[in-house]
């Protein structure tokens, strides 16, 4: 498959605005991908796309969306994280530090052992990352009950235990941020998550229990939050 020049990438013009298509360029021409191909989501924050690259593997390109993101929100999360606390508060200083922290989060999970897409590389406000399944991309959680939810429900709550030992809570995890790829939870969408040593991260980790034990519960698995918490955070 030839690799799409500067000119063909115009093309996609309707879609993005120049910045971003420099990048695209610009992470095509490297060896990232060849070009992008069907889109998983379409949103107001974030547009995501598969990819193919040179050798036919299929990748996951995560867009940040310059002109509509929700730059406050992401201003009062970013601000709690011990990380940034001295970014200028620029819309753009503040999309790019977004998609780095994901970047770095879900290094630090994979790190700690938790099943998450191998990310290859971010650029200003683009992620290029591991596709989870083959060959179309594994189902979130909300979409496909596991056939074991119990095993599917104790995996989970051993990686949010192994994640806090990392010293990471994921911020935002949900049956939507939960993939199930054969049976096996991968966590994904790690944009809100923080360190252990930012403030008010207890919070966010009791809303990520609240959201999985109600989840499950409709599985026929009732656990209680505040043990779980216990559990999660006993070293």
């Amino acid at each position: 498959m030839a690799r799409k020049t500067k000119e063909k990438w115009k093309t996609y013009g309707n879609v993005f605005d120049e910045f971003t298509l420099r990048n695209l360029f610009q992470l095509s021409s490297r060896g990232f991908f060849e070009e992008l191909q069907s889109p998983i989501k379409i949103g107001k924050e974030a547009n995501i796309f598969t990819a193919v690259t040179k050798d036919s593997t299929t990748v996951i390109v995560k867009i940040y969306r310059l002109e509509t993101c929700d730059f406050n929100r992401m201003l009062d999360y970013i601000k709690t994280d011990q990380r940034y606390v001295n970014i200028r508060r620029s819309r753009r200083k503040i999309i790019f530090a977004w998609t780095q922290r994901e970047f770095r989060n879900i290094i630090k999970a994979r790190e700690a052992g938790v099943k998450v897409p191998t990310p290859y590389i971010f650029k200003d406000n683009i992620l290029v990352m591991e596709q989870i399944g083959s060959p179309k991309p594994a189902p979130q959680l909300k979409e496909a009950y596991p056939e074991e939810p119990e095993a599917f429900y104790q995996t989970t709550i051993d990686y949010m235990r192994m994640m806090y030992l990392h010293g990471l809570i994921h911020g935002d995890l949900s049956q939507f941020n939960i993939l199930n790829d054969n049976d096996n939870p991968v966590f994904i969408d790690f944009s809100q998550g923080l360190t252990t040593e930012s403030h008010g991260w207890q919070d966010y980790l009791r809303r990520d229990i609240k959201n999985v034990a109600n989840f499950f519960k409709k599985l026929g698995i009732d656990s209680d939050q505040d043990d779980l918490y216990t559990q999660i955070t006993h070293k």
